[in-house]
């Protein structure tokens, strides 16, 4: 599964591709599959989003790599500030 990220322009918030649109909540997040590329580079021309990069997801949806994991948890100077708190920032062991 491939989902995409990016940083709204106004705010800088992280943002997520939901198949149409950007979403600020990690849940909304649509896999895009073998069109990341065209999706990443058609938004950011439209100067739509920031950043957009293709984030590799488990089967269940949770981004693999940690950096985006809290990227879709939300800030990490406090877990409690966070938008997505039922993102986990650590998988379990």
């Amino acid at each position: 599964m491939i989902l995409i990220s990016g940083n709204d322009l106004a705010s800088g918030a992280v943002t997520w591709w939901t198949g149409s649109g950007w979403s600020h909540h990690f849940g909304d997040a649509a896999d895009a599959g073998d069109g990341a590329a065209a999706i990443i580079a058609t938004e950011e021309a439209a100067c739509r989003v920031n950043g957009a990069a293709a984030v590799e997801a488990d089967a269940s949806g949770m981004p693999s790599h940690i950096k985006d994991r809290i990227r879709a948890a939300g800030p990490s100077v406090r877990i409690d500030l966070g938008i997505n708190p039922a993102v986990p920032a650590v998988l379990a062991e």
